[in-house]
């Protein structure tokens, strides 16, 4: 074999941007990022996990943070609305797409372990352009609603302090808009993490109330569909804001970034189940406790974030609004940094465009301006005047879980692939699961819809 001299007028192999070390040497723990022609690699082989708690959260991974992700501005509306209308008669909902919570997480991180790629990435090989662009589209729809409603949510969490939202809107986007762009925000995520933590008193408040066991049992584990649009609205709801589309994006996104190799995926399964359970049980407790103080009171319909507070009232009595604030607060900025940032680097992932927080706009104009822009029209959708806060937020939900059997097909026929997914296909188990829940959610918003369009004018 004779190696040839390269032609003068080929084009030059671009330049390899430059390494940059960190600042710190506390921060050589969490690996070195080089950024090669556009791709941001992380070596870890340096990382060592936080200690305590943290610690523990960062073994689970993506599986626990795309889960809990679902508890934001909209999923404690719609778990709260669903308490106070309908007390413990959703619950069994809960139970059924906790199960199918986890089977969704796990076969997206299972093709991400086994292709490397992300799923609009894999779309567009498997299924062309044409679908890829489609797909594209329902990505951007169901997420640029949830991007809206996390700063509906920093708007109502504020006013409970007595902001306005028309100030505190504009200056949290412009903040969190920074700190992404800035390369800052993972400094801060770890503070509005904890501040969402405060949702965790719900399962004390929810004791504390002392809701009717019994009925909690029975709501549980012995289904009540109805036929009425109320409830169907809010049975959509549930599976959107649990099963949120974006969350598929994200577990998959994150497995591909880890590195996860074929052989060392089963970590990644017990992440996703992981997650399930733990962000439902939470989703469980806030039904209860809404159930028990909201549902009792006659507050059937829940206009305000003011409203949604009183559940906590067992826990912490007149500081309620307060620590829902708070959480309220945290949730929603942690939400709406994450949410439009995974966004991008889904979309730019699908057509192949440069995509980083370690570039710039010059050298990623479509990664950075679709970040803009979902920011943007985030914050200018929540301050539309008159606009109802819990309606709004419980609305996209009913969206995301409209759009959903979309994104479920999509994954269902590549985990399937077996020229993609290899070994680590799904198996029977995994397509009756996955399927059923397809189907579940197709007749449910079938049923929706044609009580909406038949229904009493």
């Amino acid at each position: 074999m004779s190696l040839r001299s390269p032609r003068r007028d080929a084009q030059p192999e671009p330049a390899l941007a430059p390494l940059e070390l960190p600042r710190r040497p506390r921060q050589l723990r969490s690996g070195l990022r080089l950024n090669i022609r556009g791709r941001s690699v992380l070596l870890r082989g340096l990382r060592q996990p936080p200690p305590g708690a943290l610690g523990w959260l960062a073994l689970l991974g993506p599986g626990l943070i795309a889960a809990t992700a679902g508890n934001d501005a909209g999923g404690i509306a719609t778990y709260s609305s669903v308490g106070a209308k309908f007390g413990y008669d959703l619950l069994w909902v809960l139970l059924l797409i906790t199960l199918s919570l986890a089977v969704v997480q796990e076969m997206a991180a299972r093709l991400g372990a086994a292709t490397g790629r992300g799923l609009l990435d894999l779309v567009r090989e498997r299924f062309g352009v044409g679908w890829a662009v489609f797909a594209v589209g329902v990505a951007l729809v169901a997420n640029s609603g949830v991007t809206m409603t996390e700063f509906v949510g920093i708007g109502a969490a504020l006013e409970l302090f007595g902001i306005s939202k028309y100030l505190a809107v504009p200056l949290t986007a412009a903040l969190v808009w920074y700190l992404v762009v800035a390369g800052s925000y993972r400094q801060v995520e770890k503070i509005f993490l904890a501040m969402a933590l405060a949702f965790l008193a719900y399962p004390v408040a929810a004791v504390l109330a002392r809701p009717d066991w019994g009925a909690v049992a029975r709501g549980m584990f012995i289904p009540s569909p109805r036929p009425d649009a109320d409830y169907l609205v809010l049975f959509v709801a549930l599976v959107g804001t649990t099963i949120t589309p974006y969350m598929q994006f994200f577990q998959q996104s994150s497995v591909v970034e880890k590195g996860v190799a074929r052989c060392h995926y089963d970590q990644e399964r017990v992440d996703a189940w992981a997650g399930a359970v733990f962000s439902n049980l939470i989703a469980v407790f806030i039904v209860i406790a809404a159930g028990a103080t909201l549902h009792p009171a006659g507050a059937t319909d829940i206009e305000t974030a003011a409203e949604a507070a009183t559940a906590l009232r067992p826990l912490v009595g007149e500081a309620a609004e307060a620590l829902f604030a708070v959480g309220l607060l945290g949730a929603s900025l942690l939400a709406a940094g994450v949410l439009p940032l995974a966004t991008a680097y889904s979309v730019s992932e699908a057509f192949g465009f440069r995509k980083g927080v370690s570039l710039d706009f010059r050298r990623a104009p479509v990664f950075f301006g679709l970040f803009s822009a979902l920011m943007a029209a985030g914050a200018v959708g929540a301050l539309v005047p008159g606009v109802p806060v819990i309606q709004v937020l419980v609305g996209v939900q009913v969206l995301n879980g409209v759009l959903l059997p979309i994104i479920l097909v999509f994954l269902l026929l590549l985990a399937n692939d077996a020229r993609l997914a290899g070994a680590l296909k799904n198996d029977r188990l995994h397509n009756v699961l996955g399927w059923g829940t397809c189907l579940l959610v197709t007749l449910a918003v079938a049923a929706l819809l044609g009580t909406q369009l038949l229904g009493p004018r």
